[in-house]
């Protein structure tokens, strides 16, 4: 980690050493909410608390620059908790272990925390930093971004009074974002009475890992397995080859990361065990055959349980995993005017049944409302057959471009004076809080850009350490030539 502090530029490597030594995991808000409002108030700035949780740090504009429009840069506090299987790791006690792997940093079998721990470590060290040039600033750092944005959703007018949002949460340096896709949560839920179990079956554990998972929208292209639909395969052949009966399943844990693990418990008659361990081993060749080149190396492992008391209704096993087997998953769409961008997708997220309950959790994104919708409604039609109850939440519009923003404009000459090349302008189809954001607060100028950073959501999560020199160069550039009022 001391290594980590002696990167360039070491003011921004050095609160991100911080950032790493505090528990942030989704829905752990407290620890790093203190510490940045302590930061803050230790710099003798502006810093409070809005009535939902986000944080908000006021910096006046440098001596000749109070005539330059507000500046907002805005990052999120939470991270997203994924870790390998073999890591022991509490996200609400334990530092993230990061370190130098090459060109990259990444963190020893977690998720770094690069997203958007670099965005607020960048934000830091603005606010730290008397030296830069700027106009009137805030700091608007957002709690419980992966689990629903919930700070951008809870962001009152008022409460930041700035004309530019720049948000620093996208993940490939030398691209500009002026647009993002919108989302929708579909959860579908069943109650049951469970079956007694047959007390000459032998009970299973099926596991299957090692796939590299991702982020649902940025990564959702890759053709990289999803943990939930691979197993909705094996368990399917389960049924009809061995005569298995479903007793629990549990996949996934982040509605906006690809799931990397699923784990099933089957029962099966003991004559028919030597069968299953026959199809779970012809699966895990044929899964890594058919994604080899997109994916790590799948791994299934069965062992044999304890006795279950109860397994689910053979009529509730069937639609449920012929529900799961049908759900779309994966790119839907492409942008039609726009190549190489997707429109339209959905992330068959979580999955978690046991002998008298099952609830499936997807999440439907879309730049273009109607399809949001379309796509819901398709899933919908999907678990409804199946005798679900089906529930919409947490939707968000996408975030429609402007190519004709004032900041675009200046950031595009910035970008090109200082490294002599014009920066990509693009619309991305991961969820940005600046939908939202502009929702709430209507005719602010928005612009995204990061660090490159590669499988945020994962244990693969990496930033590639050259990227983030240029990265705050061209956001301390950015200050600098804020438009005036």
């Amino acid at each position: 980690m001391k290594t980590i502090q002696a990167l360039d530029p070491q003011h921004v490597w050095k609160h991100f050493y911080s950032l790493a030594h505090i528990p942030r995991p989704s829905g752990y808000m407290k620890p790093i909410t203190d510490f940045l409002l302590t930061f803050g108030k230790n710099l003798g700035l502006e810093a409070f608390t809005d009535e939902v949780g986000n944080v908000i740090i006021r910096k006046p504009a440098t001596p000749g620059m109070e005539n330059r429009k507000g500046m907002i840069l805005q990052a999120h506090m939470d991270m997203v908790p994924q870790k390998n299987n073999d890591t022991v790791h509490d996200f609400k006690k334990d530092p993230i272990e990061a370190y130098i792997d090459g060109d990259w940093v990444k963190a020893k079998g977690t998720t770094l925390g690069a997203d958007n721990g670099l965005g607020v470590a960048a934000i830091m060290a603005v606010l730290e930093d008397t030296a830069i040039p700027h106009g009137p600033l805030e700091a608007l750092i957002t709690m419980d971004e992966e689990t629903g944005m919930v700070g951008a959703f809870g962001l009152k007018p008022g409460t930041v009074t700035g004309e530019i949002l720049l948000n620093l949460d996208s993940e490939d340096e030398g691209e500009l974002y002026i647009g993002c896709a919108g989302g929708v949560d579909i959860t579908a839920t069943l109650e049951y009475k469970g079956e007694v179990a047959d007390t000459d079956d032998v009970f299973l554990h099926v596991a299957l890992r090692g796939l590299r998972g991702g982020h649902s929208g940025l990564e959702i292209n890759e053709g990289r397995g999803n943990a939930n639909k691979l197993m909705a395969r094996l368990v399917k052949w389960a049924i009809e080859t061995a005569g298995a009966r479903l007793v629990s399943w549990k996949g996934g844990n982040m509605r906006n990361a690809i799931p990397r693990e699923c784990e099933v418990v089957l029962a099966v008659s003991p004559k028919n065990k030597a069968v299953l361990a026959d199809r779970i081993a012809s699966a895990a060749t044929t899964f890594n055959e058919e994604y080899e080149g997109a994916d790590n190396t799948i791994i299934i492992e069965m062992t044999e349980t304890g006795k279950k008391k109860e397994i689910l209704p053979k009529e509730i096993q069937d639609v449920l995993v012929c529900a799961i087997y049908a759900c779309q998953n994966g790119v839907t769409r492409m942008i039609p005017a726009v190549s190489d961008t997707v429109e339209t997708s959905s992330n068959l997220a979580i999955i978690e049944i046991d002998s008298t309950h099952a609830a499936i959790k997807i999440l439907a994104r879309s730049s273009c409302d109607s399809m949001k919708d379309d796509l819901a409604t398709s899933l919908e039609s999907c678990f409804n057959l199946a005798g679900m109850k089906v529930e919409r939440s947490g939707s968000y519009s996408g975030w429609q471009p402007n190519v004709d923003s004032p900041i675009l404009a200046a950031m595009k000459a910035s970008y090109k004076e200082q490294f002599g090349v014009e920066p990509a302008v693009k619309v991305i189809h991961a969820g940005l809080e600046c939908g939202i954001i502009g929702a709430n607060i209507p005719g602010l100028d928005m612009i995204s850009f990061g660090p490159t950073l590669r499988s945020p959501h994962s244990p693969d999560e990496r930033v590639l350490i050259s990227t983030v020199p240029k990265f705050y160069d061209f956001l301390v550039a950015t200050l600098a030539k804020t438009p005036v009022k």
